[in-house]
């Protein structure tokens, strides 16, 4: 919720949406609760008013963030989508599926991450997107044409959502 409110704030975005997916390809379903179940607590987590927990994946039947951008598009031509990943993601990326066609289709802000700050900007992705990484006002990422990335610095928090899991949290 706090890094939803940071991205709304600090990005100006009019709304930002979860994405509830009903299963990351490269994580272990160990541990990881059923969709049902996170939807339900990914909806009353979303108390602020331009902040909605959706199952947009599990009724588009995507499986891959680029194929889920797609549909998005697809679904939605005139809304400047922007796309919120951390630091930790960005430091992997590469092994996502399409990841160059999912950057070239959507802006994407990249968020930091304590202990990812490095691994995030030295990474494959990091190097082979460098020249696009768009480094003006954050409010006007939105209106960049693809390729286009930002990272923002500004929001650390420790936690991780393994370590959210294992206190109990089961979104």
């Amino acid at each position: 919720m706090r890094l939803s409110e940071f991205a709304l704030t600090r990005l100006g975005l009019d709304e930002v949406w979860w994405l509830v997916s009903p299963q990351n390809p490269l994580k272990s379903t160990i541990g990881m609760a059923p969709f049902d179940e996170r939807m339900r607590y990914a909806i009353a987590g979303a108390t602020h008013p331009r902040i909605r927990a959706t199952d947009l994946e599990s009724r588009l039947g995507t499986r891959y963030t680029v194929d889920t951008i797609d549909r998005l598009l697809a679904r939605y031509p005139s809304t400047r989508f922007v796309w919120l990943m951390g630091a930790d993601n960005l430091a992997q990326v590469d092994r996502w599926r399409r990841w160059r066609t999912l950057f070239s289709r959507v802006v994407i802000a990249v968020i930091d991450r304590p202990g990812h700050t490095y691994s995030a900007l030295a990474s494959p992705a990091g190097h082979a997107l460098a020249q696009r990484r768009y480094k003006g006002p954050l409010r006007q990422l939105a209106y960049q044409q693809p390729p286009a990335w930002a990272f923002v610095f500004g929001f650390r928090d420790w936690t991780s959502a393994t370590a959210l899991r294992q206190n109990g949290w089961h979104g």
